[in-house]
């Protein structure tokens, strides 16, 4: 039995929605937010994290400069020359270079190199001969879990960045 509308009454509507619109959202829309909450993102995690990861490689570039640069001055001037690491106060130096280099507070310096080469627990160096060679060492810098090693080969002096 179906109870059909007297003439009075009104038949109740289905709504559907008009040819032409959408209800939902497009997947253009999702990508601009999406693109706009990475950007932020990208913004505000390193205001948290204290030194960003480019920072830190670029404090490791700048050591591995430094040390590159102490090796091309043992070759041409044909003495040793030494790159003096203080760890306490995050600086570093070549020899005969009156200019002082240094690095963030945040960074996290330790240095392996010949014991006859530690000055102290917080001040060393790394030594480069005339014919290029080097005592060798490695100087890590770190930030929390991230790191970037400095190596130096002791029998040729070649320099190298480490992840």
């Amino acid at each position: 039995m179906t109870k059909r509308a007297s003439a009075g009454e009104a038949m109740p509507r289905v709504l559907r929605p008009k040819r032409g619109t959408s209800a939902g959202v497009t997947l253009l829309e999702l990508l601009i937010v999406l693109s706009i909450m990475a950007i932020i993102a990208a913004m505000v995690v390193p205001m948290f994290g204290g030194v960003s990861t480019g920072e830190l490689k670029g404090a490791a570039r700048k050591v591995a400069a430094g040390l590159r640069l102490a090796r091309s001055e043992a070759l041409a001037t044909r003495q040793e020359t030494r790159v003096m690491l203080d760890l306490e106060q995050r600086t570093f130096r070549v020899e005969r270079d009156p200019r002082i280099m240094t690095l963030p507070r945040q960074v996290e310096l330790k240095l392996f190199t010949a014991q006859s080469d530690l000055v102290n627990e917080k001040v060393g160096a790394i030594r480069f001969f005339p014919d290029g060679g080097s005592n060798g060492g490695r100087v890590t810098l770190a930030v929390g879990e991230r790191k970037y090693d400095v190596d130096v080969d002791w029998l040729t002096g070649r320099v190298a960045i480490l992840d």
